[in-house]
């Protein structure tokens, strides 16, 4: 099977862990060639990017759009995911965008559905039903139980614990080592802060923390 070539939007620290995503899923099956990086603006590229290895900005992205095959998005905010996601889908309608699965992360193939752009990172684990918007992204060592739905855009850091049947509506970001609980519902754009427990549903737009998880808003200092 032919190799497809492949660019991941952004430069930075998460950008080089999707590279490393890709190289493990070739070492197991060859699938992709590994073109480089491609960011929105070479000038807020700083000292963390991977300078070397950056081809352009969009606009050389779309005179090499025959010579690619493929696009994934390594950056790790929510509303950056969805927005750069749905932009090069209108602009580049011919390019795919694999789900980009290590080759560690266990769940049900059969009954899960993942969106295009869906990156999974390793030792992931997962049961049965799930699904998983475009463009959404599950860091290291998460787990996720049965009929979980991951929106799209939803970042998951790693060692997060997502309980069956729990909805992330888009764009939820769930800081390293959270947890929620089985069947809440968490609204569009909220945040859960690192090693939260999440007992209750959480509105749009919101940011909960502690144990148990409660609105930045209605802490005591």
């Amino acid at each position: 099977m032919a190799t497809k070539k492949i660019v991941v939007i952004g430069a930075g620290g998460f950008a080089r862990e999707v590279k490393w995503l890709i190289q493990e899923i070739n070492a197991k099956e060859p699938a992709y060639d590994f073109c480089g990086f491609v960011v929105s603006d070479l000038t807020k590229l700083g000292p963390h990017d991977s300078l070397d290895e950056v081809l352009g900005d969009f606009d050389w992205l779309d005179t090499k759009r025959r010579e690619i095959d493929a696009l994934a998005i390594g950056i790790g905010t929510p509303a950056v995911r969805t927005g750069i996601g749905l932009q090069l889908e209108s602009k580049f309608p011919e390019l795919e965008w694999p789900a980009i699965v290590h080759p560690t992360a266990i769940f049900d193939h059969d009954s899960t559905r993942l969106g295009r752009g869906t990156i999974i990172c390793a030792n992931v684990v997962g049961t049965v039903n799930l699904t998983l918007g475009d463009y959404s992204m599950v860091n290291l060592s998460c787990t996720i139980g049965h009929e979980a739905a991951i929106g799209s855009g939803c970042v998951l850091n790693p060692a997060v614990n997502i309980s069956g049947g729990v909805t992330l509506e888009d764009q939820v970001l769930v800081g390293t080592g959270a947890q929620i609980l089985q069947y809440l519902r968490i609204g569009r754009g909220a945040s859960i802060g690192a090693g939260a427990v999440v007992t209750k549903n959480v509105a749009a737009g919101e940011t909960v923390v502690g144990i148990p998880a409660k609105p930045l808003s209605k802490r005591t200092p």
